[in-house]
């Protein structure tokens, strides 16, 4: 029997992709019991954008979060998402931040970390897969899928054989479009079965309408774990349903031994969550259907909709799509990035601006600059030299690791949060997010010692990503 094991989204990507990663402790906690008693291979419950949001709109600890769900699950092993040298911010960090971040994530209660580069730079990978098998952690190395002229099946069995070489655990193939077809996904873990001795783990997400066809599909090719989430808060821009995936698979060869009736028993509880957002409007109608634009133009959701609020703001929304036509070429421009946290923001607002400017590359953020300067890591493919001499001049281009650059700064970051430390670990929340985590901890230093919150709620004055 070639048992398929399942992890399980629903308290990290599910509630990140459908309600802004608003899902509290307090909505988790009655379920964390039946959860870890329905023997998934892991809960993913951390990391991904829940360590920002838990402070900045739910004064949460992401740190307390954690050790919480860890009690209560003492029986499946807890998975998270880190941006590899970025951890789970927006910029690189230091060598020694980046492995003390790790160290205390697994001292806190994490067993799997699933470690991606945005541009499948595997240099910017290097120091966190370290580090967490250092600390006894199981270190998932992770390919971004992509589609584009430079991107094919042998490039990523290869990408998949350099992370089994770097030490990798397990390899993910991480579709965070949609974009894997069924038959793409069967001929992939195929190819990658017949070359990697380390398990394959396949995540994508509903928005195109494939994802539950897709993963049979692979399942029939070898796939050992697929990511899915609860079905109230599965299908749209989250995962495929869990619960038809295991129905599916009963009686099977590839038979996940979960019970229907455990599944039923924890759905139950997210139904109600699921209800309440809708009713709130933390769940928008738009986010739960299909949306065919993602294979058409391979824009992912998020992006879509980011694309279309840039040009709300500047009253061009009868340009949307002159954009997603402009989005190809800024993307082969820029040497073909997967679209995925930071390269998608920066290719789409680049080519909003193209399009706005009615110039290409007359208005440029300094993202654009900082990606053609190979601040981000080196591309998949080569860049546009015409582009990158027009809007880079004769700046020098690094071709290093561009955390090499990056002087080590953990022992200034101590000196710097030093009045607000009350946990070892506070020192990384603040070297992440120094104003967040800030405003955070004099809440938290309000709350402790019983005075009126007169710093306000940590969500003032920021706007719901």
């Amino acid at each position: 029997m070639t048992h398929v094991k399942i992890t399980e989204t629903i308290l990290r990507d599910a509630h990140q992709s459908l309600a802004a990663t608003r899902m509290t402790i307090d909505d988790m906690m009655p379920a964390l019991k039946d959860l870890d008693a329905v023997g998934y291979n892991a809960l993913e419950c951390w990391g991904g954008a829940t360590f920002d949001s838990a402070m900045r709109f739910l004064n949460e600890d992401p740190w307390e979060r954690l050790r919480k769900i860890r009690d209560a699950c003492p029986n499946t092993k807890l998975q998270m998402l880190l941006r590899g040298q970025n951890l789970l911010g927006y910029k690189h960090y230091a060598d020694d931040v980046v492995e003390y971040f790790v160290a205390r994530s697994i001292a806190n209660g994490i067993d799997i970390i699933r470690i991606f580069d945005a541009l499948n730079d595997y240099r910017n990978i290097e120091k966190s897969m370290n580090a967490c098998r250092k600390e006894g952690g199981h270190a998932q190395g992770c390919i971004a899928y992509t589609i584009s002229p430079v991107h094919s099946v042998e490039k990523f069995v290869k990408d998949a054989k350099q992370l089994e070489e770097m030490g990798a655990d397990s390899v993910c193939i991480k579709d965070m479009a949609g974009l894997l077809l069924p038959y793409e996904a069967f001929e992939m873990v195929k190819a990658m079965k017949e070359t990697l001795k380390i398990p394959i783990e396949l995540h994508t997400h509903y928005t195109s309408g494939v994802g539950s066809m897709t993963y049979l599909k692979a399942i029939e090719a070898g796939c050992d774990i697929v990511d899915t989430a609860l079905s109230p808060l599965a299908l749209g821009s989250s995962q495929p349903p869990t619960e038809p995936l295991v129905a599916t698979l009963q009686g099977t060869e590839f038979d996940t031994g979960l019970s229907l009736v455990d599944l039923t028993k924890v759905a139950e509880h997210f139904r109600g969550l699921r209800e309440k957002w809708i009713a709130s409007g933390l769940i928008s109608p738009k986010v739960l259907g299909v949306d065919v634009n993602a294979l058409i133009y391979q824009v992912p959701g998020g992006m879509l909709s980011n694309l279309v609020s840039q040009l709300k703001q500047a009253g061009k929304e009868d340009q949307l799509y002159e954009v997603l036509e402009e989005v190809p070429r800024v993307r082969k421009d820029f040497g073909y990035p997967p679209l995925v946290t930071p390269s998608s923001q920066i290719v789409g607002t680049q080519s909003v601006m193209n399009v706005i400017a009615g110039e290409r590359y007359k208005m440029v953020p300094k993202e654009s600059k900082a990606m053609l300067r190979g601040e981000y890591g080196k591309a998949p493919a080569p860049i546009n030299s015409d582009v990158q001499k027009k809007i880079l001049g004769d700046e020098p281009v690094i071709t290093h690791r561009p955390a090499d650059d990056i002087e080590p700064e953990l022992e200034n970051i101590k000196r710097q949060a030093a009045e607000y430390i009350e946990q070892e670990e506070d020192v990384l929340t603040y070297a992440m997010f120094p104003q967040v985590a800030e405003k955070f901890f004099k809440w938290r230093r309000a709350q402790r010692h019983g005075v009126d919150d007169s710093v306000g709620s940590v969500e003032d004055g920021y706007q719901p990503t």
